[in-house]
């Protein structure tokens, strides 16, 4: 049977999205490989399910293009939630996701807004192979007496992320060092690795290499966690611009109620079937 599937984008962070709520969906990482090739498939970084749920408008299910499922992807987030409010013609939809409960809100014409819920802070909601002050870990790249990289914040927003702060992000090694660190013992399941510039107090560029997809133009919850990771150590205010390759997305890290709003655009490429 065919299966109807939208390509999007935030920011140029390209999704395949599944219609899943009529008939079961249980890609293997070999099929979600073989979507998301550039070379032999669709191509894309991240392969998004929509399915039914008892508690939410929709389910949400995420796989990264290396075939591993993952429980959350801001992104997509956004561009589902975008999808949803257009079938229902409501200006909020509810997404049920492994990370949690998500809601996404109108903020103009294919920009949105999602609540990305409280971030993890703790060492075991990152998780860390140890404990470790989350503001700062133990961890640097290059020699020991004047390392490259050191001391990056880590932050859970239902995936892992350490951020480390750079002078300068169009210089980062992020290639190099990204797969390196991605793969680090500290990780038990791996990490997505932020390198972060503080342009202002309310301006961030970043680069992200995502775990299981590597570098990609925008990725959202990176985004979040960065500014959530720069406010905790006093370099930026709790609201900023964050600068992707593929553009901007606003992230506040609300005072009122802890939880991290992830504002910007969703975009619709194009439409086919599944074979």
């Amino acid at each position: 049977m065919s299966r109807p599937f939208l390509k999007m984008n935030g920011l140029g962070n390209d999704f395949v999205v599944v219609e899943a709520r009529t008939a079961p969906f249980a890609p293997s990482a070999e099929e979600v490989r073989a979507i998301a090739s550039r070379e032999r498939g669709i191509g894309c970084d991240q392969l998004v399910s929509i399915e039914p749920s008892g508690k939410a408008d929709a389910k949400v299910r995420f796989w990264n293009a290396d075939g591993d499922e993952v429980g959350a992807c801001g992104n997509a987030s956004r561009c589902v939630g975008w999808l949803l409010m257009e079938a229902s013609g409501a200006d909020q939809a509810v997404m049920e996701t492994q990370g949690g409960l998500l809601v996404a809100s109108r903020a103009g014409d294919k920009v949105v807004s999602v609540d990305m819920g409280e971030p993890g802070l703790d060492w075991r909601q990152i998780p860390l192979a140890e404990e470790m002050d989350t503001r700062g870990i133990e961890l640097q790249v290059g020699p020991i007496d004047d390392p490259i990289l050191h001391t990056p914040g880590c932050v859970s927003m239902g995936n892992p992320h350490v951020v480390f702060f750079v002078p300068d992000a169009e210089a980062a090694p992020v290639a190099q060092v990204g797969p390196m660190i991605e793969h680090h013992r500290l990780f038990p399941e791996g990490v997505n690795v932020g390198f972060a510039q503080i342009v202002a107090r309310d301006r961030i560029r970043l680069k992200v290499w995502e775990r299981g997809a590597g570098l990609t133009r925008a990725c959202g919850t990176g985004a979040c966690a960065a500014l959530v990771a720069a406010a905790r150590r006093g370099l930026t205010d709790r609201k900023a611009t964050l600068v992707l390759d593929g553009g901007e997305l606003v992230v506040e890290w609300r005072e009122s109620d802890g939880h991290v709003i992830m504002t910007g655009a969703a975009e619709v490429e194009f439409t086919g079937t599944l074979p």
